[in-house]
Formats: structure tokens, sequence, C-alpha cells
């Protein structure tokens, strides 16, 4: 298995964001299919998580299968959600999940999944969605 903390450190960078705050950056360009990291943290059902996020909106909560996970990298809580994303996060073993790219990302840009719940897309200012807006 691969150290999260050396892959992460390999290629991403946190810096501030055009889109939201502060995100992820590529440091070095990215082929398509690489495992950028391995996010590990604690599994919580659905309930845990309501109650987590009620009491402090601080941290990224992954749904995996019918549970969740509470972020241990606390970087990976800057990733921002773009509608085309260049990242998706997919199941790891029984205690991780991967984030790994879609296509070919460039030293310097920013990397982003589809959050995947209807609320965010009701008022998306993603790069892509502020794109569009501008044509």
């Amino acid at each position: 298995m691969h150290n999260s903390n050396l892959l992460f450190e390999k290629y991403i960078e946190v810096k501030e964001s055009p889109v939201h705050g502060k995100g992820l950056f590529a440091k070095i360009d990215i082929p398509e299919e690489e495992v950028l990291s391995i996010i590990k943290g604690e599994f919580i059902d659905g309930f845990e998580c309501v109650r987590r996020e009620e009491e402090d909106n601080s941290y990224i909560f992954w749904h995996c299968d019918d549970n969740y996970i509470d972020v241990k990298n606390e970087s990976m809580k800057f990733i921002n959600h773009d509608c085309d994303p260049n990242c998706y996060v997919n199941d790891g073993d029984e205690t991780t999940l991967t984030l790994i790219s879609i296509r070919q990302i460039k030293s310097g840009e920013e990397i982003s999944i589809d959050y995947d719940y209807e609320e965010i897309y009701l008022t998306c200012n993603c790069f892509s969605c502020q794109t569009k807006k501008a044509v």
C-alpha cells in the first residue's frame, strides 16, 4: 500500500483558491488515473455524521457505501467541489478511500471532486459554473 503522506506531499499543496477559501493544487503534472492520496479516517454511520456536522462543520465526511469517513488528513478538508472535476474518490480497503485523477492535471491546477449532493448544485459557484455563466 502507498504511504498517504508521501503521496500527498509529492502531488498536492494547500493554497488560496479562487473557488472557495483554500484549495488543493497540483505541485507537478499528474497523469490520468494516478492515486494522489490515501484517505484515512474514522468510519461512522449517518446519524453520527449528521451529529458531528451540526456540532462542528470544519471537517469533510466522505460517503463510503452506507457509512461515512471522518477524514484524519486535515488537508483533505480543503478539496473543493467542481461540476467537472479532475479527480474522484474510490473505495480503498476496509479502512481507506483513494483520491484518483480522472484526467491529466497540470502543475498549478486546482484539484477538485464532485461533492455529489443536490444542495451543492443549487448555488454552485465552481470554476466550471463560473465559466458557463461568463459565456
